[in-house]
């Protein structure tokens, strides 16, 4: 279905409903597979990647993901024993790499803003064979960046909604300048992080003038490799963000914009089930990405697990409900049976909401991304 065919969605903010305790979905018992090691859902999709969301704090009130209407000061965050553990968390990952993961990001929240993270990062980065990386809002990454690099953090992306400070500010609704998230990007790009993405959520009316000059700017100049600027379909994750199709702008006119200013073509996709459209300019020097969840549905090839901050395995980023590991680790449970667990919600899985998108479904009640990770 086309964007301008779709019906009218979602009109205003959704009180939130907190699902983030009470009891999972019963965990599938996990079938024996046909080569004896690839978990596969029920369209065929292998596990391949897992974010794991280390927090579900955050500094920044983005408007589209912790509105401060609803993330305020009374707002009441997980309790620290409800956290995992590094040690929890590590091992879910050793366990998770058995089942066939390769790439692994710590999301939150803000990744950044939990104690000791570069612990955690040493911890991951030991487990042999792993793609880590780490999505933030900057604020912090300046500080943080060469201890980062030094522990074993393989990539880095850093979200970024506008270079136009009065736009960023309005956006990250913190007044937070967006002079030092650049600041935070120039530094971990000298600590040795190459290719930076930059993730941009457009929204229209509010930040999508902003396209063409996201490109220009973080374009490689002078041999540089420059960092790459990855444009995302403003999505109905969670219940707070008042979505409404109408806010959408859909990648085909982001790519249109950016191919009027600086030519740009098709590339061919880095890997399997990578989210990202790639787009290549003429020139040879760079490229960028679209994302559209909205408009062009990637749940075909999605190879995703989400795990939350408080240990409950998601199998979409547009879920209801998660399935508890927690408790399986924290019931004296050995690594076979927890195995098992994820095998088993893997094989079960059969997600495809953005495929059926519509106004009742934008309306469900969805956990929200800060508890999930991006």
């Amino acid at each position: 279905m086309s964007a301008n065919t779709r019906p009218s969605i979602l009109q205003s903010v959704i009180p939130i409903t907190d699902l983030r305790r009470g009891h999972g979905l019963p965990i599938p018992a996990m079938r024996e597979t046909s080569d004896g090691t690839t978990v596969r859902d029920q369209r065929g999709r292998q596990l391949r990647d897992l974010r794991i969301s280390v927090t579900d704090r955050c500094n920044f009130r983005c408007t589209y993901c912790m509105p401060k209407e609803v993330f305020d000061n009374d707002y009441q965050y997980l309790p620290h024993a409800e956290v995992l553990s590094f040690e929890e968390i590590t091992r879910v990952a050793r366990i998770a790499v058995a089942q066939g993961v390769k790439k692994i990001r710590l999301t939150g929240g803000e990744p950044l803003m939990r104690r000791g993270i570069e612990d955690l990062v040493a911890m991951l980065a030991a487990i042999p064979g792993i793609d880590l990386t780490l999505t933030t809002n900057g604020s912090a990454l300046k500080a943080k960046a060469v201890a980062l690099k030094a522990v074993g953090l393989n990539r880095l992306t850093v979200s970024l909604d506008s270079l136009d400070d009065k736009t960023f500010r309005a956006m990250n609704d913190v007044d937070f300048p967006v002079a030092k998230v650049l600041e935070a990007i120039d530094a971990a790009n000298a600590a040795g992080f190459e290719q930076i993405k930059i993730n941009m959520v457009v929204k229209r009316g509010v930040n999508d003038h902003q396209v063409v000059q996201m490109a220009k700017f973080f374009k490689p100049t002078h041999g540089l490799h420059g960092n790459i600027v990855r444009f995302i379909e403003f999505m109905d994750v969670g219940s707070t963000n008042g979505w409404k199709m109408d806010d959408v702008i859909p990648s085909q006119e982001v790519v249109n914009r950016i191919h009027a200013v600086l030519p740009c073509e098709p590339a061919h996709p880095n890997h399997l089930g990578e989210v990202a459209k790639r787009w290549k300019y003429l020139d040879g020097a760079g490229e960028f990405g679209v994302i559209s969840s909205v408009t062009e549905a990637f749940c075909g090839s999605c190879t995703r697990a989400r795990l939350s901050t408080d240990g409950a395995l998601y199998t979409c980023l547009f879920a209801q409900r998660g399935y508890d590991l927690k408790t399986l680790l924290r019931s004296g449970e050995d690594d076979a049976l927890i195995a098992n667990a994820i095998g088993g919600i893997w094989q079960a899985r059969q997600d495809n909401y953005s495929e059926v998108r519509t106004a009742e479904t934008a309306r469900e009640r969805k956990v929200e991304m800060s508890f999930i990770g991006g």
